[in-house]
């Protein structure tokens, strides 16, 4: 069975930091691209950031809106995609998605709250 398990959002100040991890299982997670997505109340999902397999040389790919405040990564060992949030405001506010496509396949996680409020 496929599991994608987000954890590590919560509240935080404007200008405070998040780490997001995704934990997955039941599929060979250094063979697919890994997603961030996130979803705003009355607002449609949003990519927020895509990492390529390992050693693809491929650069990650951002949102517009969070380039140059969050990074993600992946830890192919952990089957772990991380997603960094730094200085985050409350347009950051949403929950995230984890989610991983190719091959046909297309898996999402439960998603984790994010809230940015002082």
């Amino acid at each position: 069975e496929v599991q994608l398990v987000e954890s590590g959002g919560g509240l935080v100040q404007p200008g405070g930091s998040l780490r997001l991890s995704c934990a997955a299982s039941g599929f060979t997670f250094s063979a697919y691209p890994m997603s961030w997505y996130r979803q705003a109340p009355g607002k449609e999902r949003e990519l927020v950031a895509r990492i390529s397999i390992t050693g693809t040389g491929r650069s990650p790919v951002y949102a517009g809106s969070v380039k140059g405040r969050f990074t993600i990564s992946r830890d192919n060992a952990k089957n772990t995609v991380y997603l960094q949030m730094n200085t985050l405001k409350p347009d950051d506010t949403a929950v995230y998605y984890c989610s991983a496509f190719g091959f046909g396949n297309e898996w999402w996680g439960q998603g984790t709250q994010v809230t940015v409020s002082a």
